[in-house]
C-alpha cells in the first residue's frame, strides 16, 4: 500500500490488522470511507488472514465518529447513498467467516461504535468511552446502529442510550454487555492480539459456521434455527478439520489446522 494512508493494513501470523489512522481523533472522512472499503477488498482476497482485528491509532480515540465539517461533502449524493457505502463495509465484518475482533481504545462515538458494533468481539481499555451521540445533532444512527445495539443490550437499555445520547464509560459498557472485556489503558490492541492468534491456528471452518449461525439463527424460529445448525453439523462432518482435530485429540497432539 502507499505511504500517508489513512487507514492501514499489516498482516502476521495469520492476524490481519487495520488501523484508522486520521489524526487527530480518527473521523469517518470520504477519505477514510474509501480507504476503508479498498483495505476490505484487500482483506477479502487475501487467504492468508484467519481473523482480523480493527483499531484507531493512537491512545484517545478508537474513531469518533463522523467529521462534522465534512458533512456536506459526504452527503452531496443524499443520505442513503453514503450510508449505503458503510452499511455494505460493516455488513461484511459481521458476515465473513473470519472472526472480527475490534480493540477500542479511548472513544468511539457514533459511526465509530457502529463500526465496532458490527465486529464479531469488542475489547476495550479501561479509559474507553461509547456511545451513539447523533440525537444531540437531530440526527440518529444511519449505520446499522438502532439495529446492533438492540439486539446487543436489548431494546430497553437501547432506547435509553439512544434517546439521550448517553456516553458510557468501559466499566457500565462491560456491564450492559456493550464489550466483552476490559483491560488496562493503551492494552486493547495486545489483548486483542494475543486472542487474534489464538483462534488463527484454531478450526477456520468451525468458527465461519459458529458464526453464521448466531447470526442467522436471531432471525428465524428456534425450530428452523435447530435445524439451519443440524445442516451444518452435517457440513462440518465432510472437512479435514475435523479429521485432523479428532486424530490430535486421540494422539494428544496440538491439532493444525489447514482449511481456514
Amino acid at each position: 500500500m502507499p505511504e500517508n494512508r489513512v487507514v492501514e493494513l499489516t498482516v502476521c501470523n495469520g492476524v490481519g490488522v487495520i488501523t484508522i489512522n486520521n489524526p487527530p481523533v480518527n473521523a469517518l472522512t470520504l477519505e477514510v470511507r474509501g480507504q476503508l472499503k479498498e483495505t476490505l477488498n484487500e482483506v477479502e482476497k487475501n487467504t492468508g488472514i484467519r481473523v482480523l482485528v480493527i483499531t484507531g491509532a493512537g491512545p484517545k480515540c478508537f474513531v469518533a465518529g463522523a467529521d462534522i465539517k465534512d458533512f456536506p461533502n459526504q452527503f452531496k449524493e443524499g443520505p442513503r447513498e453514503n450510508a449505503t457505502i458503510y452499511k455494505e463495509m460493516f455488513s461484511y465484518l459481521e458476515n465473513t467467516p473470519r472472526p472480527v475482533i475490534c480493540a477500542v481504545n479511548g472513544l468511539a462515538l457514533g459511526g465509530g461504535l457502529e463500526l465496532a458494533l458490527a465486529c464479531d468481539i469488542r475489547i476495550a481499555d479501561e479509559k474507553a468511552k461509547l456511545g451513539l451521540t447523533e440525537v444531540l445533532l437531530g440526527l440518529l444512527p444511519g449505520l446499522g446502529g438502532t439495529q446492533r445495539l438492540a439486539r446487543l443490550v436489548g431494546p430497553a437499555k437501547a432506547k435509553e442510550l439512544l434517546f439521550s445520547g448517553k456516553i458510557v464509560k468501559a466499566d457500565e459498557a462491560l456491564r450492559i454487555g456493550l464489550v466483552n472485556e476490559v483491560v488496562p489503558a493503551g492494552e486493547s490492541l495486545n489483548e486483542a492480539l494475543k486472542l487474534a492468534e489464538k483462534l488463527a491456528k484454531g478450526a477456520g471452518i468451525a468458527m465461519g459456521y459458529d458464526k453464521l449461525l448466531i447470526n442467522k439463527g436471531l432471525e428465524l424460529s428456534l425450530a428452523d434455527a435447530l435445524e439451519m445448525e443440524m445442516h451444518y453439523v452435517e457440513k462440518v462432518f465432510e472437512t479435514e478439520d475435523l479429521r485432523e482435530g479428532l486424530d490430535a485429540f486421540i494422539n494428544k497432539r496440538e491439532a493444525v489446522f489447514k482449511n481456514r
